[in-house]
This record gives C-alpha cells, structure tokens and sequence, in this order.
C-alpha cells in the first residue's frame, strides 16, 4: 500500500489477541449466576481472533470493500506472532510495529448469550504507542484516519492527553479527515480516574468524526449521571435506561466542542447521529460529505435491526463504526450511512468472534433491500418523532434533508 490512492482509511491505536469461550444457552440470566465462587463451568471451543479497534474496525471496512492500512503495536511474544499470523490472510501484518521485550496485548471475553459482555483485559504494547508509530506517509495517501480505544493505551491519557492530541494534530495538518472512538475506561484503573472531560476538550478540536458509544460519552462527560444511571440498572443494560434525549444532550456538548459528526453508539437499541452546520462540515478535509446539504444540521437516530440468536456482542460497537465509515467514504446520504452502521453491527453479532459475520457491501445492500425488521424503540421522547417509511427517528435539531 504505497501508491497513491491505494487507502480509503487508515486504522490506528489498540489490538489485541481476543479469546473467546463459547457458553451454552441457559446458564443463567446475570453472570452472577454464571461465574460463581469454586463453581466449573462447561463452555464450547474458545475462538482467537485479533481484537482492538484497529483489526474490529480494520479488518470489518477491508471485508465490506474498503482498501485498508493498519497501525498497531505488538511484542516479539506468542501472542504477537499469533496477531501477525491472523493478520496476514487480509494482508494488513505489514503496517504493525513489533517491539522486542513487550507483551502483547490479550484479552480474555466472557460473553455469554444474551448477557452484556465482560473483558478481562492486559495492554501490553498498547500502553507505550505513540506518534513515532503513526507513518505518516502511509496517512497521506488515504482519506480518512480513524484512532481507536486511547482509554486503553497509557500514553494516550497521560497528560490530559497531550500525546492523543499530538497524533491528531500532526494528522489534520496532513488535510486527511480524523475519525475517533473510545473505550469504557474500568472505573478502578488509572485510565477510570482521569479527568476524560477535560482531555475530550483539548482533543475533540482536531476530530471530525467522533463516534463512542453513548455510556462512553456519558462517563466522560458527566459521570455522576453515569453512575446514577448503572445503579439503576442493577445487573441489566446501562443503555436501557437511556432516552433520545440524553443523547441530543451529549451531542451538543461535543459539536459545541468541536467535533464535526458525532455518531453514539447504542447497544441493542441502535445508532444516533448528530451533524455540524455546512460550514463546520466544510472543514472536515478531504472526506467531506459529498452532498453538504443532506449532511448539515441532521439529528437522527436508526433503531436496530433484529437478530433472532445473538452468538456473541464482540466487536459490534466496532463493525457498526466500520459500516457507517464504509457508506459515508462512498458518498451515501447521512440516513443510508445509519442504516449501513446498523446493519453491519447486526450482521457481527450473529457470529462468535468480532469480524468473520462482517458481508461485503453488495451482500449488505441487499439485506437492506430486504424486509429486514427492526427492533422497535419502546420509548417516547418529546421533540422526537418516527418516520415510518423510513424506519427512523429525528430529533429536535434535525433539519429534513433538502435532497429528499
């Protein structure tokens, strides 16, 4: 990949080596009931797969058609020899940085059906990347940059994120369009403790595409109503006790900050999506939306598409972010790229691992010429309304688009 016009996107920041047990169905509603105390639990074949945001996302936009170049951090260890053997079929190994005397990055994911999924997660060689593993020159030949999880990778907090931030810069000054997502930062860790707000600040002014999930968002941006919202939750999904409303809220705060789309991802219940005016999008770099009408002042959210047996939620956060990235590189309207995010999210949870589920954009494009039923969004939020024919909602600040 080092001719001109050879990349679409370049994927950077966390991987990993996942592990993946297969539970039966039936071992229990929580997974209090599951991993009990002295208890052996029978579980299927383990899958291995590569993790992280750079081969989820990668290695889903190279299946959906996109020409894909990586940028990760492995040790000279088994399990980087096993992420550089996983790799190489996609042909993605070359772009990796390999550092004698560091670990690997693992992570270990309990993922029981129907149950949100726990990771019990080391990362290794993740903690130490840095600008001198971000190549430039590859960055210039693509469109758009995406960075992934820096809540897991040490250096990319430190310091209100001042290394986070130098990565970013140095690539807008290149003209390629930025895309970020983050990570749910385990509260007890060095990463839960740092003050998210205030790096999101010095951050956000150098991404145009910032696309988290919406727990992430709100841990970062307002924990005390995080918090209130788990403890309600107890043992079920965080995102159920979220409205429409919470989202226009964050959102709003990251485009008053800077960020240019802003897309949340919401579990089970789908993908919202929040756009600057025309002359933020403007400023976007070589990826602009091609249509600046459609894209400006839209607020809009795609209920999901609904799967009859979830094998495993891995990586789903990470295809839906590569379907939406996929449709938007190819010029779609802001309400087709919604569409496309859910329905590659769907198509990843249906498998065990995070990518093998993942269709090839003509496979896609049929299922969403399929009468492929949603899940319905159970939940009335005023200023919202749901457009029937086209299966979705608009917010508040959504103005219809004018190439309707």
């Amino acid at each position: 990949m080092s001719e001109t016009g050879q990349i679409d996107v370049v994927v950077a920041g966390h991987i990993c080596i996942d592990v993946i047990p297969e539970f039966p169905e039936g071992l229990g509603d929580d997974l209090g009931q599951i991993l009990v105390p002295g208890k052996l639990v029978n579980v299927g074949n383990a899958a291995m797969s590569t993790g992280g945001a750079v081969s989820n996302t990668g290695l889903a936009l190279q299946r959906i058609g996109q020409k894909v170049a990586l940028m990760g951090k492995v040790g000279d260890d088994f399990f980087g020899k096993a992420v550089l053997e996983l790799l190489r079929p996609y042909g993605a190994e070359k772009g990796m940085s390999i550092v004698q005397g560091e670990q690997t990055s693992y992570t270990i994911v309990i993922a029981p059906p129907g149950i949100d999924r726990v990771f019990l997660h080391n990362p290794g060689a993740n903690d130490t990347f840095g600008p001198e593993d971000v190549n430039l020159d590859i960055v210039r030949q693509a469109r758009l940059f995406h960075f992934g999880y820096p809540p897991l990778m040490k250096r990319m907090y430190e310091n209100d994120g001042a290394v986070l931030v130098e990565i970013l810069r140095r690539v807008k000054e290149t003209g390629v369009t930025t895309s970020l997502d983050m990570s749910l930062p385990d509260t007890s860790s060095s990463s839960g403790r740092v003050n998210w707000e205030r790096i999101l600040r010095e951050v956000i002014p150098y991404v145009d595409i910032f696309v988290p999930s919406a727990e992430e968002t709100m841990f970062m941006l307002d924990r005390d109503k995080f918090f209130a919202k788990k403890q309600a939750a107890g043992c079920r999904d965080v995102l159920e006790f979220f409205d429409l409303s919470d989202l226009s809220g964050l959102a709003q705060i990251l485009l008053s900050e800077g960020a240019r789309i802003v897309g949340l991802k919401s579990g089970c219940l789908g993908f919202y999506v929040r756009t600057g005016n025309a002359d933020s999008l403007q400023k976007i770099g070589c990826a602009k939306p091609s249509d600046l009408r459609n894209w400006s002042d839209r607020e809009l959210f795609e209920p999901s598409f609904l799967v009859k047996h979830v094998a495993s939620t891995t990586g789903s956060g990470d295809a839906t972010i590569a379907g939406f990235l996929a449709a938007y590189l190819r010029g779609e309207p802001v309400e087709s790229c919604l569409k496309y995010a859910c329905a590659v999210g769907a198509q990843n949870v249906q498998v065990l691992d995070a990518v093998s589920g993942v269709k090839s954009w003509e496979e896609t494009t049929r299922q969403l010429q399929s009468t492929w039923p949603k899940n319905p969004l159970e939940r009335e939020t005023p200023g919202w309304s749901f457009d029937k024919k086209g299966q979705v909602w608009h917010g508040p600040a959504d103005k219809p688009s004018r190439s309707d």
